[in-house]
């Protein structure tokens, strides 16, 4: 199932609204990840990459789109990223396919716009290990941006804070990302 309102543009264009380095340091932490990570919609890899990079552990990286799981697995090959476990798969209609407490790290990037965001908040709180961490990052609702999905259904910091809360989530706090991607916000929560 696609997320509403949600085709991909040209990937330079895509990636020059996000410093996804700056981005994946503050929503990590300083120390990085020392488990593994899952990547609701990876898209091109703009955050997969940083996130490689700042684990320890493997990064399941999941999109619908079997063209960008391509490209994904050939960018990591070329950069000898072997942790990077790229799949296909409609994570929204059948779940991710992980074990159940078996992530440190649940990243859901630009995706909280679908139909039922409890839903898919819910199969990142099942995957994560007590104590695990959610980075949530959206587009803004409050400003017009060159990209996105349409105003109307941009969820606010304070709707995806209560999708958390209703999935489970506890220590919810939002993170400045204006340094490094100024049309967008954080969230962080933990397990």
């Amino acid at each position: 199932m696609r997320v509403r309102d949600s085709g991909m543009p040209d990937e330079s264009y895509w990636n020059s609204f996000f410093d996804a380095e700056c981005m994946i340091k503050k929503l990590f932490g300083i120390a990085g990840c020392k488990g593994n990570v899952v990547e609701f919609g990876c898209g091109y890899g703009t955050f997969t990459f940083p996130a490689a990079k700042h684990s320890q552990g493997a990064i399941s990286a999941y999109d619908i789109q079997p063209e960008l799981i391509e490209q994904l697995q050939e960018k990591s090959e070329e950069r000898s990223l072997t942790n990077i476990q790229a799949k296909v798969r409609d994570f929204i209609a059948d779940d991710t396919g992980l074990d159940s407490q078996s992530q440190t790290h649940a990243m859901i990037y630009n995706l909280l716009h679908l139909e039922n965001p409890v839903g898919l908040l819910s199969e990142a709180y099942r995957v994560l290990v007590v104590g695990g961490k959610l980075s949530v990052v959206h587009w803004k609702s409050d400003i017009a941006t060159p990209r996105g999905p349409s105003l109307e259904i941009r969820p606010t910091p304070e709707q995806c804070k209560t999708w958390i809360k209703d999935a489970g989530f506890r220590s919810i706090q939002g993170v400045d990302l204006r340094e490094c991607c100024p049309f967008h916000f954080g969230v962080i929560a933990y397990r």
